[in-house]
């Protein structure tokens, strides 16, 4: 059902774009307009990787924007008065990120102060210490951290009419794609289950391969000195690597046997209060590096810096699939959720919509969204996403029964146990 619901999510994506598109007269699929809109938007949607496994196991970090603004202007003010390199100075913020991380996760998992509560206090705590050691001033970082903000990937090798590194990432994209679908297709048959069939398996892989390479072509085909964003890279990276810990380690797992049933991954063996810590300390290392990209991208650390960025995730997290309650949510569908709301914000401004009614119409999104789904569910009706796509029942052996709130899925949550959540 997750796959259905990030295949969804990718559906009303492309429609959105496809729509500004043609409303705006062409001006949102330029190389300039793309390549902005992943600059602009990266530093949120490392946010919302990590809000939503916040989310998931049952907080809320309110935070990040807070965090993201002290980690800014430390790094700045110790390269600016340390004279170490821009490398070192992300490696000091990541490690600002992680004692940050250790100290609201000790709160949340040793005391018990709930999240909500705890983070908000350090939204405050943070916050002001952001304007105490920057005294409110501006703090401007060197190239190698702009760089990392706003740089493109470097040109090399023979002109072949787009930048050679871009269509390389496109290059490795499309074969991850064919080797993907193999790979699915290998495993249903051991299961012993019936794998899709061989036209429905090409028509997927030829409608993403196309959608890459035209992404390709898009983010290689700029004026000389673009290419794909060096933070877009980022933000692949950490994609794969976060969506592989939730999908395919038990640390991951645990998170969501926490959030989905706690009592049940009590009685499994979860270490609880690990879990939590780990998690509220993730998402602090995170907010550390989308404030270093973002204060890369604005060429200085201000006193400003992180306001309402904790919005900005959560809604991401939200409208990419997440539930309210924990237990229910992905990596993927939380930063199309991201994307989703980057490209409605892009296209009502390139269609000259006001900063103030752009406000009004993203929460009016948010809202319906999440109110759709939750009042369809309580109802025993399919969600936006199974409206759109039905969900179909495997019988064969492994399959995952999914239907109404009555339904019970089997998490690992250890070596040689289960938890139910539902």
């Amino acid at each position: 059902m997750s796959s259905i619901r990030q295949f969804g999510m990718g559906f009303a994506l492309l429609a959105l774009i496809i729509f500004f598109e043609f409303s705006t007269g062409g001006d949102v699929l330029t190389s300039t307009n793309v390549q902005n809109l992943i600059i602009g938007n990266s530093y949120i949607l490392i946010l919302a990787i990590g809000m939503v496994l916040v989310i998931i196991a049952g907080h809320i970090d309110l935070s990040v924007g807070s965090v993201a603004a002290v980690t800014g202007i430390i790094v700045a003010l110790a390269i600016r008065d340390w004279g170490i390199p821009w490398w070192l100075g992300v490696l000091l913020g990541l490690g600002v990120g992680a004692v940050i991380g250790a100290w609201q996760g000790f709160w949340v998992a040793f005391v018990g102060i709930p999240g909500f509560i705890t983070t908000l206090a350090g939204m405050m705590l943070f916050r002001g210490a952001n304007q105490w050691i920057g005294q409110s001033n501006t703090v401007p970082v060197p190239q190698g951290l702009q760089d990392l903000g706003a740089g493109y990937l470097p040109e090399w090798g023979p002109n072949t009419g787009l930048n050679n590194s871009t269509l390389l990432l496109g290059i490795l994209a499309a074969v991850w794609v064919v080797y993907s679908e193999l790979r699915r297709r290998r495993g249903a048959v051991r299961l012993g289950i019936e794998p899709p069939s061989v036209r429905s398996s090409l028509i997927r892989v030829v409608v993403f391969v196309v959608l890459i390479g035209y992404a390709t072509y898009l983010f290689g085909s700029g004026r000389y000195g673009t290419s794909y964003p060096i933070p877009g890279v980022v933000l692949l990276a950490l994609v794969i690597i976060y969506h592989f810990i939730a999908s395919r380690t038990i640390p991951g797992r645990h998170v969501y046997a926490v959030g989905g049933n706690r009592a049940a991954a009590a009685l499994s063996g979860v270490n609880i209060r690990r879990t939590n810590f780990l998690v509220m300390m993730n998402m602090s290392v995170l907010a550390a590096l989308a404030g270093m990209i973002f204060v890369g991208r604005a060429t200085a650390s201000g006193p400003s810096d992180g306001t309402g960025w904790e919005l900005d995730a959560i809604a991401a997290v939200f409208i990419g699939g997440a539930a309210v309650s924990g237990g229910v949510g992905t990596v993927i569908g939380s930063v199309i959720g991201g994307l989703v709301m980057a490209v409605l914000n892009n296209g009502l401004q390139l269609s000259g919509v006001g900063s103030d009614k752009t406000q009004v119409i993203k929460g009016l999104v948010l809202l319906v969204a999440v109110a759709f789904d939750v009042l369809s569910k309580v109802q025993g009706r399919p969600s936006i996403i199974g409206l759109i796509f039905p969900s179909r029942r495997d019988n064969g052996p492994g399959a995952a029964i999914e239907g109404a709130n009555t339904e019970q899925a089997e998490v690992p949550v250890a070596d040689g146990a289960t938890a139910a959540k539902g």
